[in-house]
């Protein structure tokens, strides 16, 4: 099939944006801490070698979530290719810091090249993968492009796009088909995606609904001394947490916790917003709310009625402190944020109803009993105050969250399978 005129016009946009980007792309990365060296993995550069004579399977993925849910799977395929070499690739400074310490074996990651010619040429001249996986929207034109012109067998997995961006695709389905072709297995989160794969002109004949792999990711790292000491810090004080928080929940949060106060003086709110550079704005609203509080930026452990918790990877060490985890991103129309990783640690997940991104997975969480939707912030109040008073029903809720990430791990295999067949990779 010959390139469309949209995919010829992109490849000449990509040449003249490259340098703009380039620079901008590299001051973003300096400023988060990344090397000059690594910054420049953006351009195609390669800071780690691939393994001669060993097969190399590429994933690729956007940001932290996208990243950390293909660990387990890596893991798994590891198993089978005993000898394969994997590379992950995302565009984010986190992503970076998050994956560095928690790569499976023979994994390496690297940042992603620019969708542009000389970056992709360089980036696949190195690595030379023989299979690539793209996790959920990362559709970039000509890294499928020419990563299929090599040879390379390509998938994508937890396929998802919004409603608006299929849209946007079926108004030109030449581009879209000369794009997704290049898939010999497109696995999505849900029959709805599959099908809308298919009216993107995918061939249906390579897409098949697959589950939503964040399920599959382990649970969150936990550093053991900063746990034993945030215990000790909080006693036997209670204590609820309300995490990946955005701008204008942290109001109703705080709301509820006032509340809570009343009946349960000694309780502590654990907050973590989603994004910790936030963290003088949330302080300032705790202030104004009449709290007091300790911040995890400043090395504080957990006092005061409120800690903020504003740094970043240290999630799994606040969800292990509780039985009780509130989700943001979801009393605003954000889309909800990823309830699996509470669910690894045992907690109970409470969620705004604002869950787009999730509804079939907390549709099925809520019917196994593992989380709930509750309406707004007095409504969460009401629910964290009936699940302190009951403990019976609090142990009965992690129980059932522990039970639904087990009922899942048995199909971790079966997807792995599964690509190694499509992506013809020799076990």
């Amino acid at each position: 099939m010959s390139a469309p005129f949209l995919y010829r016009a992109w490849v000449a946009a990509s040449m003249v944006l490259l340098p703009f980007a380039t620079f901008i792309e590299t001051k973003k990365l300096r400023r988060a801490g990344v090397t000059v060296l690594r910054a420049h993995e953006k351009i195609g550069h390669a800071t780690e070698p691939r393994e001669e004579g060993v097969p190399l399977v590429w994933f690729h993925a956007a940001s932290v979530g996208e990243s950390l849910s293909v660990l387990a799977l890596i893991a798994r395929m590891g198993v089978h290719l005993p000898n394969a070499q994997f590379l992950i690739t995302s565009g984010t400074p986190s992503s970076a810091k998050l994956l560095a310490s928690r790569l499976p074996p023979r994994s390496v990651h690297q940042f992603a090249p620019f969708d542009a010619p000389g970056p992709l040429r360089r980036f696949l001249k190195h690595w030379r993968p023989d299979a690539a996986v793209f996790v959920e929207s990362e559709i970039w034109p000509q890294m499928l492009r020419r990563t299929y012109a090599t040879g390379a067998k390509m998938a994508m997995v937890n396929a998802r796009l919004s409603d608006r961006s299929m849209a946007r695709w079926r108004k030109y389905p030449k581009s879209a088909r000369y794009l997704l072709e290049v898939f010999s297995l497109i696995l999505t989160q849900n029959d709805k995606m599959a099908q809308g794969m298919v009216d993107m002109h995918a061939p249906a004949d390579r897409v098949a609904r697959g589950i939503n792999i964040k399920s599959m990711a382990g649970p969150l790292p936990v550093d053991e001394d900063a746990l034993f000491e945030a215990r000790a810090a909080l006693g036997h004080r209670p204590v609820w947490v309300a995490s990946s928080t955005h701008e204008g929940e942290e109001q109703a949060v705080l709301a509820a916790h006032k509340t809570l106060l009343e009946t349960h003086p000694d309780l502590c709110l654990i907050l973590a917003p989603r994004h910790p550079e936030r963290g003088t704005e949330v302080m300032n609203l705790i202030a104004g709310a009449g709290l007091s509080l300790t911040r995890r930026s400043r090395g504080d452990m957990p006092g005061g009625q409120v800690f903020l918790a504003d740094t970043l990877g240290e999630l799994g060490l606040w969800y292990d402190l509780s039985d009780i985890v509130f989700l943001g991103g979801s009393l605003k129309p954000i889309g909800g944020h990823n309830p699996f990783e509470v669910a690894q640690s045992g907690a109970y997940v409470l969620s705004g109803p604002h869950v787009a991104a999730f509804t079939e997975t907390y549709g099925e969480m809520e019917t196994l009993g593992a989380a709930r939707i509750v309406a707004d912030g007095a409504d969460l109040a009401a629910r964290v105050d009936h699940l302190l008073r009951n403990d019976a029903d609090r142990t009965k809720a992690c129980t059932a969250a522990r039970d639904f990430i087990e009922g899942r791990t048995d199909m971790l295999d079966g997807i792995a399978t599964r690509l190694i067949s499509a992506l013809e990779l020799t076990p």
